[in-house]
């Protein structure tokens, strides 16, 4: 596993709290549907450590990383 880095768009509410709205993997816009649990972790597949989002995008659950001002998603 590697991590691939993407573009998010990130909504900050008012506490300062991230909130993941979309990200775009491989040219392709992928629309958040609900953010189902945000802790402080690390990536075991490809390394590194930082904020792990496990998110909902149609009707499939993945995790989606925040570390040193970067997103990225685990890739094959």
């Amino acid at each position: 596993m590697s991590k691939e880095f993407v573009k998010v768009i990130v909504e900050i509410d008012e506490a300062g709290k991230k909130i993941p709205r979309s990200l775009y993997f491989e040219d392709k816009e992928y629309i958040v549907d609900r953010v189902l649990e945000m802790k402080n972790c690390a990536s075991f597949k490809a390394g590194g450590i930082g904020e792990r989002y496990k998110v909902r995008i149609k009707n499939n659950e993945t995790y989606l990383f925040f570390e040193n001002g970067k997103w990225f998603v685990e890739s094959k």
